[in-house]
């Protein structure tokens, strides 16, 4: 076995458990518009933050290069509330919790004294996967080192001619996800990454959100291109949908093998580069790398580089024994919790999910390179038979997380209500075509 895959099986396998509890976490980002339609003004975001480390006794984890605010944490549950990559949007983070009611109720009060303060300066969050006016904001990183730095890699997709992506390297700064992670175990954590990547369709279907108008793309979900035709995407195992499914521990890390490390810290400073694969990135002699301000430096590669290596794969095994399923836009406000009711059903009614995708009929029509069936599902028309096709997988899936969340007993399957409605009034319309 290479070092390369020793160091990335160290820094993966070490927190995950036999037998865990299940905990959740759930992330929540979220654009701040200007409700008049202008830029967002992110002097009253700013003031925000400093208003709710005394409304709601947050405290500052972090502050900006200018001393604002930028990370507040509540010391008990350990949610923390922060800006995600930059001044206009925000992102919630929860700390890990046994049901979702959990995060509802404590949302709701934060939400509430946002809401309200941000409605003074007549701005608001709005539950979309993209900032309405991402063409009028400035789109520029947080002033802190990590965004910062992760603004001038994506910026480098300017130098790389040879390649089709998009002309948008600033898009961090305005596309937003809803992001949920449960806990695995060592026997479990491959069946899950293989089950969930095969319902990417389905996904695509129930949770597009984030159309966008600066590009004539034919899809609803603008995320997938961002990430996949950026510097990210680069080498495909790096982001997005796994482009097969994985017969063993070894098939997945060999996969992992694959993507990108971009970034180490020399000094206390961080550098970033062009990437490199996993797997070749202790053969490099030496890379040529960038700092923040832009000075470039020779560095050496080494093995401490691995422990802040991540993917950005929409079934993405964390370092803390989890699995963090990331490839839902974030939803309308009123719908807030589905997803992440919708993949703790399926997760823990894991034995019927996989006897079920075994011999769905929608692969036998549509085949199974799971990519291509994300990206054709989210498209903004589809034809009468993928959308016949789609609400049928998509109504069964709805079933086996239904019956999931009701063999927890937690009260839960009422999140999935707006997505069994929505399927509803979809089939009647088809019908009524």
């Amino acid at each position: 076995m290479s070092r390369s895959i020793d160091l990335l099986k160290y820094r993966y396998l070490k927190n995950i458990k036999e037998n865990p509890e299940l905990f959740i976490g759930i992330e929540l980002e979220y654009p701040v518009v200007n409700l008049e339609g202008d830029t967002t003004d992110v002097e009253v975001i700013k003031h925000l933050f400093r208003y709710l480390v005394s409304s709601l006794d947050f405290t500052i984890e972090k502050v900006d290069d200018f001393g604002n605010p930028i990370q507040l944490v509540d010391p008990v549950s350990q949610d923390a509330i922060l800006f995600e990559v930059s001044y206009t949007t925000i992102e919630f983070a929860f700390g890990k919790v046994e049901t979702i009611q959990e995060v509802e109720e404590r949302f709701s009060i934060y939400m509430e004294a946002i809401q309200k303060k941000l409605a003074e300066s007549n701005h608001a969050i709005v539950g979309c996967g993209i900032h309405p006016n991402w063409d009028k904001n400035e789109n520029s990183p947080v002033a802190y080192p990590r965004y910062q730095m992760l603004m001038d890699y994506l910026n480098l997709s300017r130098n790389v001619t040879e390649s089709d992506l998009h002309h948008f390297p600033e898009y961090g700064a305005f596309i937003c996800g809803s992001q949920v992670q449960m806990d695995v175990s060592k026997s479990n954590y491959l069946r899950v990454i293989n089950a969930f990547t095969q319902i990417e369709a389905a996904k695509a279907y129930l949770f597009a959100n984030s159309e966008f108008s600066g590009a004539d793309w034919d899809t609803k979900i603008s995320r997938d291109i961002f990430w996949e035709e950026s510097m990210h995407g680069l080498y495909p195992e790096n982001v997005g949908v796994n482009a097969r499914l994985f017969n063993d521990e070894d098939d997945f890390f060999d996969y992992l093998d694959h993507s990108a490390i971009f970034t180490a810290e020399r000094d206390e400073q961080t550098f970033y580069f062009y990437p490199i694969q996993a797997r070749d990135y202790l053969a490099t002699p030496e890379i040529q790398a960038f700092s923040l301000n832009g000075d470039e430096i020779l560095i050496s590669p080494q093995e401490k580089d691995f422990e802040t290596h991540r993917s950005y794969q929409y079934q993405d095994l964390t370092t803390r024994g989890t699995v963090e399923f990331r490839s839902v836009c974030t939803q309308p406000l009123d719908r807030t919790f589905a997803s992440a009711a919708f993949h703790l059903g399926l997760l823990v009614n894991l034995d019927k999910l996989e006897a079920y995708l075994e011999a769905a009929p929608f692969f036998e029509v549509f085949g199974r390179n799971y990519k291509f069936l994300r990206r054709q599902f989210s498209k903004k028309k589809l034809t009468d038979e993928e959308e016949t096709a789609i609400i049928e997988i998509s109504k069964d899936l709805l079933l086996i997380a239904e019956e999931g969340l009701e063999m927890r007993n937690k009260q839960e399957m009422t999140y999935l209500q707006p997505l069994k409605e929505e399927l509803r009034v979809n089939s009647q319309t088809k019908f009524h075509r």
